[in-house]
C-alpha cells in the first residue's frame, strides 16, 4: 500500500486524475458483486452522483455539480476521455503549472454542468425531460480547447497528416454542435461549455489577466482545511528585494517564450528556452 501511495505521489495532475476517474469506475462493480454474493439488496447510489436536469432535484444535491465529473457511463466513454485528458495534459502541463491545469479542468467540469442546468430549463424542445449527466468530457474539452486557443499554430499528428491544434479544436466543438440533435444533447452542451471556458481562459490569459484567481482561492482555503499553518521564518529585506527582481527577470523571459509559442508553435523554441519553460512548470 506504502509503495502504491508513493507511485501515485510522483504522477503528475492529469495522471492523478486519471487514476482516480478509472478507480471511481471500476470499484462500483466489485462493491455491486460483493453485495449480490451476500444477497444484500444492491441501491442506486449513482443517482446520489450523478448531475440532474431537474433544478428541485439539483438543489438538494448541489454536490453533484462537481461530482458528475468522476463518472462515466462506459468503457468507451471513459477510454475516449482519459486519453484526451493525458495528451491535452502533456501541452498544457509543459508550459504552465499544475494550479492552473486545475483551475481549467475543474472550472471547466462546472461550466458544463451549468450549461447543462441552464440548457434544460431554458430551451422549449427539452421540455418535460429530466436525464441526468456523468462525465469529465466538460473539462477535459476546457484543456484541450485552451491549448488549441493558447498555441493554434502547433501541429499534432493525426493519422497520416499533420494537423494544426487550432483546426483540431475548432473540428471537435463543431462536431459537439452538429451532434445536439441526433443523441446525447445534454453532453454535447456541456461540452461547448467548457470548451468555451477553456477559449475564455486562454484568451484572457495572453491579456494578462488570469480569470481562474477566484476559483484558484476557494481550492486552496479547501485544500488547506485541517492542515496547521507552517511556521513564519524571518526575511531579510535585501534578500526579499533580491528575489523579487529574479522572479521578474524569470517571469519576463517566460511571458516572452509564451508570446513566441502562440506566434509560431512550440517547436520554434530553443532547448535553451524549453529548458526554461520546463524548470518554471516544476514550480
Amino acid at each position: 500500500m506504502n509503495q502504491l501511495r508513493s507511485r501515485f505521489s510522483l504522477f503528475n495532475i492529469a495522471e492523478k486524475l486519471i487514476v482516480i476517474n478509472i478507480l471511481c469506475f471500476v470499484l462500483p462493480f466489485f462493491v455491486r458483486t460483493l453485495l449480490y454474493l451476500f444477497q444484500v439488496p444492491i441501491p442506486s447510489l449513482a443517482e446520489y452522483f450523478e448531475l440532474s436536469s431537474d433544478l428541485s432535484t439539483f438543489i438538494f444535491r448541489p454536490w453533484t455539480l462537481l461530482t458528475y465529473g468522476f463518472l462515466h457511463g462506459s468503457i468507451g466513454h471513459i477510454l475516449w476521455n482519459m486519453l484526451l485528458l493525458y495528451y491535452a495534459s502533456q501541452f498544457f502541463l509543459n508550459l504552465f503549472s499544475t494550479q492552473r491545469f486545475i483551475n481549467v479542468y475543474f472550472m471547466g467540469i462546472l461550466i458544463g454542468g451549468l450549461v447543462f442546468l441552464i440548457s434544460y430549463a431554458l430551451f422549449p424542445v427539452f421540455k418535460d425531460q429530466y436525464p441526468t449527466m456523468v462525465g469529465a468530457s466538460a473539462g477535459v474539452m476546457a484543456v484541450l480547447i485552451f491549448c488549441c486557443t493558447y498555441m493554434p499554430y502547433q501541429e499534432i499528428r493525426l493519422l497520416f497528416f499533420n494537423v494544426k491544434l487550432m483546426h483540431f479544436g475548432i473540428g471537435l466543438v463543431v462536431l459537439d454542435v452538429l451532434q445536439i440533435p441526433t443523441g446525447n444533447a445534454g453532453g454535447h452542451l456541456a461540452h461547448i461549455g467548457g470548451a468555451a471556458l477553456g477559449y475564455l481562459y486562454a484568451t484572457q490569459l495572453t491579456k494578462g489577466k488570469d480569470i481562474g484567481t477566484g476559483f484558484e482561492r476557494l481550492w486552496n482555503a479547501f485544500s488547506s482545511l485541517g492542515q496547521s499553518k507552517p511556521k513564519m521564518k524571518p526575511v531579510y529585506k535585501a534578500a526579499k528585494k533580491t528575489t523579487s527582481k529574479t522572479n521578474l527577470s524569470e517571469q519576463e523571459k517566460i511571458d516572452r517564450i509564451l508570446d513566441k509559442i502562440s506566434a509560431s508553435g512550440y517547436d520554434s523554441l530553443t532547448k535553451e528556452e524549453k529548458a526554461i519553460l520546463f524548470q518554471a512548470g516544476k514550480k
